[in-house]
């Protein structure tokens, strides 16, 4: 059971990659001015951009209490610090998205970005390249370079927690800037 929702918390992240890699094609684009496409894509999921960061932060937020409460992988210090960041994201969202309130949003945006910073860092530590502090060490067995998942050859805890953070700013960052709603949205 463990290994098969491991696969599936793995699969959901490498979706999740190809969407985040997706909207940083378009806002390249859209610097390149092309914004056609990008526009698209917020038409599309105008309305609905604060439910979707809601529904990535709450299935990190479920998928971190699965692999701690019933798989029994102990969070290392680097793992509680992107929880902090995540927990209340899951909550502020869906908050906002049931008042609707779109502006909401750019205050949220901070939240992934941190969060981001913490899981980057980690996966530097996990991967060699930073030496671990010593409060890693001792807060979980192996500390912070312990991959209690490694699925499709690269994908661990921190790997699933820097896409969810990458995908609820650019689901954030598309209710924060977009200004211009449709005139059925504004009714």
């Amino acid at each position: 059971m463990t290994h098969d929702v491991i696969v599936f918390l793995a699969a959901l992240g490498l979706v999740g990659q190809v969407a985040v890699f997706a909207f940083a094609v378009l806002l390249l684009l859209r610097v390149a001015g092309v914004a056609a496409p990008l526009e698209w894509v917020r038409a599309t999921v105008w309305g609905y951009e604060l439910w979707l960061a809601f529904l990535v932060s709450a299935v990190a937020t479920l998928g971190s209490l699965y692999l701690s409460e019933r798989a029994h992988f102990f969070p290392c210090e680097l793992c509680w610090f992107q929880r902090i960041f995540m927990y209340p994201l899951a909550l502020t969202t869906v908050a906002a998205a049931l008042a609707n309130d779109h502006r909401f949003a750019r205050y949220l945006l901070p939240l992934p970005v941190v969060g981001a910073a913490f899981s980057g860092y980690h996966l530097l530590v996990e991967n060699g390249v930073v030496e671990q502090a010593q409060g890693c060490r001792v807060s979980a067995p192996g500390g912070c370079t312990t991959k209690w998942i490694d699925e499709f050859g690269y994908i661990t805890i921190p790997t699933l927690a820097l896409t969810a953070f990458a995908l609820a700013f650019a689901f954030l960052l598309l209710a924060a800037v977009n200004r211009d709603e449709p005139a059925a949205a504004q009714r």
